[in-house]
């Protein structure tokens, strides 16, 4: 009730567009013992309560104990929120930093106030603890002699191995990449999330015992029948990376490319990899196009901008989020509202306007007469909200038409599904998004000893909920090896 909220401020975005470094900045321990005291003792925290109805997450699926490690941390107890962010939290380095924060939409002082910055919080607490040397390999004292074999090395694939090999199983991470990390490796830029952490977390992972394998695509590369027959339990963690793509005119033109592909070749590169300049993407000195504005495109906005792009606008099919809560919008949902991300200052900062146009219908890409792509043809659309859905049906507004100038299109319209090779290979029921099915949070699939988790299970999301997943599907898994489980 006495003080103001007070987030990070992230650097500077005119200046560090100029680097791939960190963006984030921490509050000093003064302002975070400050932030941490707005925390109202609440007694129904709803920030974590991790439920989702009707597509809304309330509160954090991995039931964060927030309100007690604000308190800690408001007494400078900082040793001990570490204990408490660790009984739920696999990896808070990673979702201090790139998670969305359903538990700030879901804080109780966001009734009428601006929520408490428990995210902030967070970070600070794990990026203490590695700088104070408190996180340590902690391999478990003894072994079950089961034998579990996980596939897929991203948040879902690794919160599953931790838990697992917390209770004496043997697991083995198998990983189609050269690089582990899954989708903190290859689908987060580094200003994001700077791939020493990743590779810091893998390497702890495996000083307490778990095996990585890379370059290991099960069922492509490797034998799927023959990982089951030498684990004792499977769980396929291979998230949803099979893109939506654009069946218009046009699509065939060089210069268009799936936003996941242009990403992972900036941070290969970043990180080393000699990649030649025919295979390479690079926005330097192009007018760009970003089709799509949810977190990948923004991703694609702040890499284009770090490449020396001419030009860039973000095309959004949608209309502007409205900067308040609307009333079929409330509190305690995660709030739908207006919000200006890295990537959109960035581009406010370079180019003098927000990158983003709402309300346009993608209809052609226009041919420069070489089979190059040299512009983008949009209408405008007004959304009858009469119709079904949050918005209605999209109608397209006369005499709109517009030719975007564009030698490079980075399509980021979403996910819609797992790879189906391994899906295939041993004949797994999928549903109408090709996610494969699984009995509710028992993550069993139709086949004795194999679990699914993540994205492959419930569709393209959030970090929080692939840890969430990760951590009840190795529980199920231990139910099975075991008769019980003591994992939470």
């Amino acid at each position: 009730m006495e003080f103001p909220r007070e987030a990070a401020s992230p650097r500077d975005p005119a200046a560090r567009v100029g680097d791939w470094k960190e963006i984030y900045r921490l509050l000093p321990d003064d302002a975070l013992h400050r932030q941490g005291a707005r925390c109202m003792d609440c007694g129904v925290p709803l920030c974590h309560a991790g439920l989702e109805v009707d597509g809304h997450t309330f509160g954090c699926p991995i039931h964060n104990l927030i309100p007690e490690w604000n308190d800690l941390v408001t007494h400078g107890r900082w040793r001990e929120a570490l204990d408490r962010l660790l009984k739920t939290n696999n990896f808070p380095e990673f979702t201090g930093r790139i998670c969305p924060a359903p538990c700030e939409g879901s804080c109780v002082l966001a009734i009428n106030k601006p929520a408490v910055t428990i995210k902030n919080i967070e970070q600070a607490i794990i990026d203490r603890a590695f700088k104070e040397g408190w996180i340590v390999a902690q391999p478990p004292s003894s072994r079950t002699g089961k034998k579990v074999a996980i596939i897929g090395s991203g948040p879902a694939g690794l919160a599953a191995a931790d838990q697992l090999n917390k209770v004496g199983h043997r697991v083995t991470v198998f990983e189609r990449d050269d690089r582990l990390g899954g989708l903190l490796m290859y689908g987060t830029p580094n200003m994001k999330l700077e791939k020493w952490m990743v590779d810091r977390r893998i390497d702890l992972l495996r000083d307490e015992g778990i095996e990585f394998v890379t370059n290991a695509h099960v069922g492509v590369n490797v034998d799927i029948h023959e990982v089951r027959r030498e684990h004792d339990a499977v769980m396929l963690a291979c998230g949803a990376l099979k893109a939506i793509d654009m069946e218009i005119p046009g699509r065939h033109l060089r210069g268009i490319h799936m936003a996941m592909p242009y990403l992972t070749l900036a941070i290969r590169r970043g990180l080393g990899d000699r990649i030649d300049d025919e295979t390479f993407v690079d926005a330097a000195g192009k007018d760009v196009v970003v089709i799509g504005a949810g977190d990948t495109g923004t991703d694609c906005i702040g890499t284009a901008i770090r490449q020396g792009c001419r030009g860039l606008i973000n095309f959004a099919r949608k209309p502007m989020p409205p900067v308040d809560r609307e009333e079929a919008n409330p509190w305690p949902q995660q709030p739908h509202v207006y919000v200006v991300d890295y990537g959109h200052a960035e581009g406010e900062a370079v180019f003098e306007r927000d990158p983003r146009e709402y309300q346009l219908l993608t209809k052609q890409f226009v041919d420069d007469g070489s089979g190059q792509v040299k512009a983008v043809r949009t209408v405008r659309v007004e959304w009858d909200k009469q119709g079904p859905g949050k918005f209605g049906n999209p109608r397209e507004v006369p005499d709109s038409t517009y030719d975007w100038p564009a030698n490079l299109v980075l399509l980021a319209v979403g996910f819609h599904g797992p790879d189906q090779t391994l899906v295939e290979n041993l004949g797994l029921e999928t549903d109408g998004q090709t996610n494969v099915k699984s009995e509710f949070d028992r993550y069993t699939t139709g086949v004795d000893g194999v679990y699914v988790a993540g994205d492959m299970r419930r569709g393209a999301s959030l970090i929080v909920w692939a840890i969430a997943e990760g951590r009840g599907g190795a529980r199920e898994i231990d139910r099975y090896l075991m008769g019980s489980t003591e994992l939470p």
